[in-house]
């Protein structure tokens, strides 16, 4: 089953419901733990960035920041975004499969809450590996497939969305949550990747899976 493209209304829809002030400043959080302790100047790619709230925060803390992105739509208004808040982030259209970058291009590679709608996982996985430098970090967040109908509606609430959004955004968790792969999943993925292993952890709603180059 292919997930719908975030394109157009639906894609500016996304990004209305991801820029309540709390989440921005749970990306704002989100963004200091990925990167502490890293020197500033790291380079970074944000697969899948989305409207880009997490990797504009990424960029103000200092670092070079890359965004790649298969939805058109989702690139332009991250770069709106960027250039509103006056931090430089080059968001690309790309395909996480067939990444436009040279080997060892970053440092540190993030993905989240996207993964789950990859195609062809594996294939992502070995970009992402192709691209990263030697000793260099990729870190996928994304949905705990485990994840209650109770968990669901507290990170919902979390949100702070109006009455509607709250009730379109838990219907819409719930229906991505079955795409979501198991920490079982995410092993054997990662074993038949250029990775061959991952540390996952497992929190209420997420999963962190950590992949070293």
């Amino acid at each position: 089953m292919r997930v719908p493209e975030m394109e157009g209304r639906t894609a500016h829809w996304y990004a209305r419901q991801r820029g309540s002030a709390s989440q921005l400043a749970e990306f704002r959080r989100q963004a200091g733990e990925l990167t502490r302790g890293l020197p500033a100047g790291t380079a970074i790619l944000e697969v899948a960035p989305g409207p880009g709230y997490h990797a504009v925060e990424l960029a103000r803390l200092g670092h070079r920041v890359t965004g790649l992105d298969i939805s058109r739509t989702m690139v332009e208004i991250a770069t709106v975004r960027a250039r509103r808040d006056r931090v430089a982030v080059d968001f690309r259209h790309g395909d996480a499969t067939a990444m436009p970058f040279p080997d060892s291009s970053f440092d540190l590679i993030v993905c989240q809450a996207a993964f789950k709608n990859f195609l062809d996982p594996i294939a992502a996985l070995n970009e992402m590996h192709r691209v990263l430098r030697p000793g260099g970090t990729a870190v996928i967040q994304d949905l705990n497939a485990a994840a209650t109908r109770e968990d669901l509606a507290g990170e919902v609430r979390r949100m702070r969305l109006s009455p509607v959004s709250a009730l379109a955004t838990r219907l819409t968790l719930g229906w991505l949550r079955r795409r979501a792969h198991p920490a079982e999943e995410f092993r054997r993925l990662a074993a038949a990747s250029a990775f061959g292993d991952c540390a996952i952890e497992v929190d209420g709603v997420g999963v962190e899976v950590r992949l070293r180059s």
